[in-house]
């Protein structure tokens, strides 16, 4: 697939700077399997689901993982991490880059927290040990940190809770699944009570928004991300994609850890580089529920993978007629 066959003409005051102010009060585009597009709210998303589905949300919580930190020579600067490496270590992003030397430590401006440049990996990113781990790391991130919000979102003011979802649970992303945005307690309970749901990890990078920077998708480093699913979840999901049941999946992230572990070989838990483009053969993910991506993102191909390339295309261009509020905290699709 040619890279520039991600590409569309967003206006950007469709680009969503803060959320609805209720969560399900999004929009939200349906498109049926023949083709029809409806025009509903995310409040409605529970009713257009069948009680035979199961329905798959990513439950990782984002890290409150931006510091801002101070350097030896008085200077300021901020470290984002990325991703615990093993061994104290960890990947992250350290600005200003060319002025950090391994060993020379960055201390957190909350206070309490330490890290120390390892090695420079290039682009900006660096392996960090923070002087904390475990309980006591995420205590200080709390305390010190900020959450990463896209660099699109322009608004500071909006509140931390809003780029989580209501049943987030382990720490570990970068970036929110933003699709589960748009669920109150309320309508989470109400889906529980309508249909299966299984609860799967996938520890979201930033690398999942990169833009697609080479000819074609093919040549794209496609990165991986840390997944985990417990044996019930797995069981679950094998079992209603042989007994004929829809999955639905609650974003992007979800359909990757279904679609990785739907092969028998897969473990419970590791690292999946799954790039799922036109031309993929879906396994076991029967409809999703989707925000609207960036062009040329591999989140983009996922999406034309599912619906087909021109579809797509006639989807995207409806949602901009119609004025959807565009990325993560714009507006949803359920796409059959």
């Amino acid at each position: 697939m040619r890279t520039d066959e991600l590409d569309y003409a967003l206006p950007p005051e469709l680009i969503a700077q803060r959320p609805a102010e209720r969560r399900d009060d999004s929009r939200l585009l349906v498109h049926r399997r023949d083709g029809a597009i409806e025009h509903r709210r995310f409040a409605d998303l529970v009713d257009l689901l069948d009680p035979g589905d199961l329905v798959v949300v990513n439950s990782s919580r984002v890290l409150r993982a931006r510091i801002a930190v101070r350097r030896e020579s008085g200077g300021s600067g901020e470290v984002l991490l990325l991703e615990e490496r093993g061994d104290g270590l960890w990947e992250a992003l350290v600005r200003p880059s060319r002025r950090t030397r391994p060993g020379t430590p960055l201390e957190a401006a909350g206070g309490g927290l330490a890290i120390e440049p390892v090695e420079a990996l290039g682009d900006g990113r660096w392996l960090v040990r923070p002087s904390l781990a475990g309980a006591a790391l995420e205590r200080a991130l709390e305390a010190a940190g900020s959450l990463p919000l896209p660099p699109y979102v322009r608004d500071p003011s909006v509140p931390d809770e809003r780029y989580q979802t209501v049943y987030a649970d382990r720490a570990g992303s970068a970036a929110a699944p933003t699709a589960g945005l748009h669920f109150t307690p309320e309508l989470w309970e109400r889906l529980r009570a309508r249909c299966e749901v299984a609860e799967v990890e996938l520890r979201v990078g930033l690398d999942t928004f990169r833009p697609v920077a080479v000819d074609t998708l093919a040549e794209h480093p496609m990165h991986s991300e840390a997944y985990r699913v417990t044996p019930a979840a797995r069981a679950a999901i094998a079992g209603a994609a042989s007994s004929g049941r829809r999955v639905v999946c609650i974003g992007t992230t979800s359909v990757r850890v279904v679609e990785t572990v739907a092969d028998p070989d897969a473990p419970d838990e590791g690292r999946t580089s799954l790039l799922i483009a036109p031309g993929y053969r879906f396994r076991a993910v029967g409809a999703l529920v989707t925000n609207f991506h960036l062009p040329r993102s591999t989140l983009l191909a996922l999406v034309m993978a599912f619906c087909g390339v021109e579809e797509t295309r006639r989807i995207y261009a409806e949602a901009i007629r119609e004025r959807y509020r565009f990325y993560s905290f714009g507006d949803a699709s359920l796409l059959e």
